[in-house]
Order: structure tokens, then sequence, then C-alpha cells
């Protein structure tokens, strides 16, 4: 229950950013709404076409559509409130980031994948909804940028299983995985940490 709660956490954090993505983008309702849907299940559903998990989880379980829809309905109708989208599509983005990855790395866990596979798959799941969302919104995906995305979720992975080594209890092997990757990147953002561009000066 606790590891579903934190599913749908994250699946309502990916739904909003899409959201106030989609909003800054100037959509229609029926754009706004698609965005907000692939934002949340894209990543997942790469993971479970991957792990052979078929049909993937939000065709099996309309709690999913409700949330999104829910994200959705609330993102649009406060969205005067948050008047500072920039800041609140960082803050919903980086939630998802960290349950995402967790869950990623859960799931190859839950087929008997290797430690460096789990941690590709748990990267691909906190991502790739981000990746759809920035394409379908005409710009440069984040995990493609300078800043620091993906790399936060290799770290958090290599922290999971350092700490299940440690025989660590599950719920705060997983609050101690998600709060190192919402802290880095938190942290990366206010001192500007960044990767090195391999591009011409």
């Amino acid at each position: 229950m606790f590891f579903y709660l934190l599913d749908i956490l994250g699946t309502m954090a990916f739904a909003i950013s899409g959201v106030l993505t989609a909003l800054n983008k100037k959509m229609d309702p029926f754009g706004v709404f698609v965005i907000a849907f692939v934002t949340a299940v894209g990543g997942g559903t790469l993971r479970d076409v991957l792990i052979g998990r078929t049909p993937v989880g939000w065709m099996q379980d309309l709690n999913y559509v409700y949330v999104i829809t829910a994200g959705f309905v609330l993102a649009i109708i406060f969205r005067k409130k948050l008047d500072k989208l920039r800041t609140s599509l960082f803050f919903f983005d980086t939630i998802g980031l960290g349950v995402f990855t967790l869950i990623g790395l859960e799931k190859g866990l839950d087929v008997n994948l290797h430690p460096v596979i789990c941690i590709a798959l748990g990267t691909m799941t906190a991502c790739f909804g981000g990746v759809t969302r920035d394409i379908l919104c005409n710009q440069i995906p984040v995990v493609f940028r300078r800043e620091i995305y993906a790399t936060i979720c290799i770290l958090g992975g290599g922290v999971f299983f350092l700490l299940k080594t440690l025989d660590v209890s599950n719920g705060l092997l997983y609050i101690l995985t998600s709060g190192v990757i919402i802290t880095v990147r938190l942290m990366a953002v206010v001192f500007k940490w960044s990767l090195p561009s391999l591009g011409k000066n």
C-alpha cells in the first residue's frame, strides 16, 4: 500500500508539471490534458514494456487516470495562484523524479534484474515522461541540457543499493533514496551545478 501511494504521488506530481509546462505554451484544454497524461505515464509505460509487463500499469488501474485528471483540474483551477509557474513546475517535477526513480528500481528488482539494469530502469521511469513532455512542447528535453537531471537518478540508484547492503528497513530506504534525489536536485539548482558541455565554445 505504501509503495502504491508513492506511485500515485509521483503520478500526480508529474501530471501537474505537465499541465504547467503546457500552460506556459498556451495550449488549449485538450492539449494541456494530453501533455499532463504523457508526462505522468510516459516513464512507467516504457518501463513496463521493457520488462514485459503488459497491459501496462495505468491500463489496468483506472485510479491512475482519475489521479491525472484530478491533477489537471486542480492545476487549471489554481493556475492564477501558481503565479511563479517556473518554480511550481520545478517543485512538482522534482518530486516526480524522486518517486519514479524509486518505483523503477523496485520494479527491476521484482523481475530479478541486475542492480545496474535496475538503476537504468529507474532513470528511464523518472525521466522519459519529462522527455516526452518537452518534445511535444517543442523544447530541448531537460535531460539533454546541462542541468543535472538523469545523473541525479543514477546517484539515487547507487544510494538505494548501498543502503540495501546495510539492511536498512524498506520504509527508511524509500525515504532516504527519494530524499537524496530531491535534495541534490534542489542543491544543483540553488548552487548552479551543471555538467560540462561537449559543444564548441
